[in-house]
């Protein structure tokens, strides 16, 4: 491969990233109507690309499916509570009815999927926009300090099967520095140091969300979720620690309640 056809993504990715950040930064600042709908729309994209990766010969169900799945995020968001969580179920549900293999997998997927895209909602609309970017921060810093470490210590693979570039110094340097954005955003908010076990655990899932979308792929042999993003693949493909994030931020506090009682 020549040094030309090397880096003849650069463009495409350095212009999808640029677009990527200036439209979820603004709505993460903007809040309201333009971030829930932002939200959904991406949960849409996640199960179209969901189904086409699972079912690939069903491929005429995802379009609908995806349409369906960000209605329901944005009724769930809006009537809150045992009815919104049941809105959730619904695309997942009817997803399993259409389907003729792999149901268990696009189940356990797409309720992850669902649920996680709520939490993000949730989070802006209850926890406010400090929060919001506690969240991003903790899963970007989880993604820098890993990628570097990974490179500069190397060590053992963390789970080469299914992720062969990540590495156990990546893996915990993704810890600390999650760690020290909780502490910082501790100090910052003076709400107590339990944030930062809640960082620790919200960059451990990140991780996770990360390491689950990878073994998704390798199972169905697609090397990017989708072509929806150029240079980057899919939607599941950029946003798959978020996801992992996001669930856990909403397991955690609908158990424990936010570090400090700072809700």
């Amino acid at each position: 491969m020549s040094r030309a056809e090397r880096w003849a993504d650069l463009m495409p990715r350095l212009i999808s990233a640029v677009v990527m950040i200036a439209v979820g930064g603004f709505a993460v600042w903007r809040g309201g109507v333009i971030f829930d709908v932002l939200i959904a729309a991406s949960c849409g994209g996640m199960m179209w690309e969901l189904l086409r990766m699972v079912t690939p010969h069903r491929q005429g169900l995802a379009l609908p499916l995806g349409v369906l799945a960000m209605g329901a995020v944005l009724a769930a968001s809006l009537l809150g509570g045992t009815y919104g969580l049941a809105m959730l179920l619904v695309p997942v549900l009817l997803g399993v009815i259409g389907l003729d293999q792999r149901r268990g997998t696009f189940a356990g997927f797409g309720l992850w999927v669902m649920f996680a895209a709520f939490a993000f909602i949730w989070m802006r609309s209850a926890l406010g926009l400090d929060w919001m970017v506690w969240l991003v921060a903790v899963v970007v810093a989880t993604d820098v300090a890993g990628y570097f470490a990974g490179k500069a210590l190397g060590g053992p693979k963390f789970w080469p099967r299914v992720s062969p570039k990540k590495t156990w110094s990546g893996t915990a340097a993704g810890w600390l520095a999650a760690a020290a954005v909780g502490a910082v955003f501790a100090a910052e908010a003076g709400i107590g140091l339990g944030v930062v076990v809640l960082s620790v655990l919200v960059s451990m899932a990140s991780q996770a969300g990360d390491v689950a979308e990878s073994a998704l792929k390798r199972k169905m042999g697609v090397k990017d979720s989708s072509g929806l993003i150029p240079g980057h693949g899919g939607l599941f493909d950029r946003f798959d620690g978020m996801l992992g994030a996001a669930a856990m931020v909403l397991l955690v506090l609908s158990i424990w309640g936010l570090p400090g009682g700072a809700m």
